[in-house]
């Protein structure tokens, strides 16, 4: 099933795009690991807030651009596609409750309800009790991680915030996931072994295709549960995306072979900043358990 995207949004989608090639491409995303941490950019922040990326869902009356969770999706898709780094969902979310969030002067992360916590370091506002936050090694050299000693027991009264942040971390990942089929599917043409490329191969053109049936899944998935705002619908569209981006990822490095796991290759990357995203609130366990729950409550 495809979602016919109305033309204010595929105008959106492009228009951020082009932001984003123009000013997170392939060196930026690398200048962004150098050093002993990840570095956030402040200048590509304000930008974005100056854009209307922190904004977007913000009534216009309260200096929002107005828009609704369908387009947040398709600007969180896009992020998801270059890796862009950040505590991107909070800042997102706290628009219109704490200052100087909307327009990106302000950095905010939250402790989430696993008290994993994101940038710590460089936020400006924390939401949640960070007291003895401890850093620990993340699998993502551009998601910096701090933990709590128990969970943060406020996150599980922002029962709004849970869910938002379960589905644009699913668009998150449906960006991811469409990002890495292309690059498989580019790796493919160009790369020969035995006198002819390895896209001529059965082996990896079913590798391929099954990238691009999850995308297409989960895409449906994730644009559908946009426009619903159901708990179960967001619950199964955050189970498609991380699987679309995990398995993916996974399969994109098959395709690349041992060239995929080099520090030259960004493929790897893709994998690790998809593994991070799937253990935020809204994982496996916690979106099967919702469903088995909508199911039984069907059935009974």
């Amino acid at each position: 099933m495809r979602f016919q995207l109305t033309e204010d949004q595929r105008a959106l989608r492009e228009g951020v795009r082009g932001l984003l090639a123009g000013r997170f491409g392939r060196e930026r995303l690398r200048a962004a690991m150098e050093g002993d941490a990840p570095q956030l950019d402040r200048g590509l922040w304000r930008e974005l807030g100056a854009a209307g990326f922190f904004s977007l869902r913000l009534p216009e009356a309260a200096g929002g651009v107005g828009l609704g969770l369908p387009e947040a999706v398709l600007v969180f898709e896009e992020a998801g596609r270059v890796l862009l780094p950040g505590p991107l969902i909070a800042t997102h979310l706290a628009a219109g409750v704490v200052p100087g969030a909307a327009t990106g002067e302000t950095v905010v992360t939250v402790v989430d309800a696993g008290g994993a916590v994101e940038w710590l370091a460089v936020a400006d506002v924390v939401q949640g009790d960070a007291a003895g936050a401890v850093p620990v090694r993340s699998a993502d050299p551009l998601t910096p991680l701090h933990r709590v000693a128990g969970p943060d027991s406020s996150s599980d009264a922002r029962t709004t915030d849970v869910l938002l942040t379960s589905l644009l971390t699913a668009a998150e990942q449906l960006g991811t996931a469409a990002r890495v089929g292309e690059l498989a599917v580019q790796h493919a043409r160009t790369r020969e072994q035995f006198g002819r490329s390895i896209g001529a191969f059965q082996a990896v053109q079913h590798l391929c295709a099954g990238m691009l049936v999850r995308v297409e899944v989960a895409r449906a998935a994730v644009y559908a549960a946009a426009v619903t705002g159901d708990p179960a619908d967001i619950a199964a569209a955050r189970l498609l995306a991380d699987e679309a981006a995990v398995r993916g990822a996974r399969d994109c490095l098959q395709v690349h072979g041992g060239m995929g796991f080099t520090w030259e290759s960004d493929v790897h990357l893709y994998l690790k900043r998809a593994w991070v995203r799937a253990r935020r609130p809204g994982s496996v366990t916690e979106c099967e358990e919702l469903l088995a729950a909508e199911l039984l409550a069907e059935a009974s």
